[in-house]
């Protein structure tokens, strides 16, 4: 079965957009966190969440992470995304408006102890790339190729562990500094927003890229940490275009921008 036509099927049932709706208002819950919100719409076993979620996972609408004995479920943005940058975008962005190029991210050395396991995230977001871990982790470390695949039109240098994004006009936007690299499998890095200019502080938080060799390519997670809540929306969204946007450039070497309506106009 195609990946989109699994991705509808995961769509096409009530209680599962029900549980995609409780991931949005609150991501990285448990299995008993879910089994209390959604009692509030169906009556429903747990077993039946658990085979609703499975079914999620299967079209990686869902993604999980075990932090102590817990297991957490995240919406994962990534599929979606790419639905919407095939199917419905383009029936009503303007060609001009949507075309470009696209992805963003950063890293390559540190010897700071890395996060702990037991740490929940505050969103999680995977996708699979038909690439090897060498070209995954160049474009993750390399500064031209984060500019390539930035969701947003920008320019990226490297200054020692630092990956540092300026807008067009040059103006900052966003610093990356990387506090730990485990080779070809793990980056972790500070989020460091400027985009709202000088008078405008925003608050620092944390990534991690997990890579992965899967099949004949790899699978990449996203973890991102402590993240205010009033950054988390567009954040979360820019994390999903960017990483359609690595996927497509590393998988068909075209540069394109996934950007929003509002970001185009």
């Amino acid at each position: 079965m195609d990946r989109v036509d699994v991705i509808f099927k995961a769509l096409g049932d009530e209680t599962r957009r029900q549980l995609l709706d409780e991931l949005h208002r609150q991501d990285g819950q448990t299995l008993s966190e879910l089994e209390g919100a959604m009692a509030q719409h169906v009556s429903m076993t747990r077993f039946g969440i658990m085979k609703h979620l499975k079914v999620l996972e299967d079209a990686s609408l869902v993604v999980t992470r075990k932090a102590g004995r817990f297991k957490h479920h995240y919406l994962n943005a990534v599929p979606l995304q790419e639905v919407i940058d095939r199917w419905i975008e383009p029936l009503i962005v303007k060609p001009a408006a949507k075309g470009m190029l696209d992805l963003k991210a950063a890293l390559e050395g540190s010897n700071a102890m890395p996060m702990p396991a037991t740490e929940k995230p505050d969103f999680l977001m995977s996708t699979f790339i038909n690439c090897s871990q060498d070209a995954l982790w160049d474009a993750l470390t390399d500064a031209q190729a984060n500019a390539d695949w930035s969701y947003m039109p920008c320019s990226c240098t490297r200054e020692g562990d630092a990956l540092i994004y300026h807008f067009a006009d040059g103006s900052p936007m966003l610093t990356n500094r990387e506090t730990h690299l485990e080779p070809k499998t793990r980056i972790e890095s500070t989020f460091e927003p400027q985009w709202a200019g000088p008078d405008v502080p925003l608050e620092a938080s944390r990534f991690v890229f997990l890579i992965a060799h899967e099949g004949s390519g790899c699978k990449l997670t996203l973890e991102h940490y402590a993240l205010p809540s009033e950054q988390r929306d567009d954040v979360s969204d820019g994390w999903a275009r960017s990483l359609a946007g690595l996927k497509t450039l590393l998988e068909t070497g075209k540069v394109v921008k996934f950007v929003s309506e509002e970001d185009a106009a």
